[in-house]
């Protein structure tokens, strides 16, 4: 008998039958021709050869065009009801670790602090409860990029392994309430389109290789005690 056949058979008998409870599957496919983020499934404990129908997969949320958006990948073990106890109507409850596909992290300390989303690239999202060191990290495999919100030290802190860019189509303001800000590089460069102001209460202009002020058209400066030296 051809494994095609052997499946069709299978399938037929598990129609005549129904599962009450919950059983382990494995997802084959996740590539839903409808897009509707369901997946097909194998059955270890049952034959290598059966393949389900397509399953729809339980989320956290789910609606029009919003939810919580998790599809399992090709391999995953997963936990499977089925409607009623139909076997032709499997559901997807949610992923399963074993022995050879093991959690992100672990609770050796029995404290239970970190909760985490790791993509399959090492993108991750990290929420540390640990006791006067809260913090929020969004970070990529090696950790050269990263976001991370410092509940302990209140502070929140943007890390670049190269370029780091702020784009807006309105405004951006920085500013600090009670302290200073302070922008350094190898170069920098203020440019303004239609105008560029500096002020403040008290102000310093230095250079240690030379200074230049050039304008198109003219340089005023108006002061009631102007030093040149």
């Amino acid at each position: 008998m051809s494994i095609d056949a052997l499946g069709d058979l299978m399938g037929d008998k598990l129609a005549q039958r129904r599962i009450h409870g919950v059983v382990v599957g494995v997802v084959t496919n996740n590539q839903d021709p409808d897009g509707l983020g369901r997946v097909k499934l194998s059955f270890p404990w049952l034959s290598d050869a059966y393949e389900s129908n397509w399953a729809r997969v339980a989320a956290p949320m789910a609606g029009k065009e919003r939810g919580a958006y998790f599809l399992p990948e090709v391999d995953d073990e997963v936990l499977v009801a089925f409607e009623h106890g139909a076997v032709e109507r499997p559901f997807v409850l949610g992923g399963l670790w074993n022995g050879q596909d093991k959690p992100p992290a672990d609770n050796k300390d029995g404290k239970n602090n970190i909760r985490l989303i790791k993509s399959r690239s090492g993108l991750t999202v990290k929420l540390d409860d640990t006791d006067g060191a809260a913090k929020v990290t969004i970070s990529d495999k090696e950790g050269k990029n990263l976001i991370e919100l410092d509940a302990g030290k209140s502070t929140i802190s943007i890390t670049s392994d190269k370029d780091l860019i702020l784009m807006a189509k309105g405004n951006i303001s920085l500013e600090s309430s009670g302290g200073d800000v302070s922008i350094k590089g190898k170069n920098v460069a203020l440019e303004g389109q239609q105008a560029l102001a500096a002020k403040g209460g008290t102000g310093k202009l230095e250079a240690t290789n030379g200074l230049s002020i050039t304008c198109a058209a003219g340089v005023n400066v108006n002061n009631g005690a102007l030093e040149v030296k």
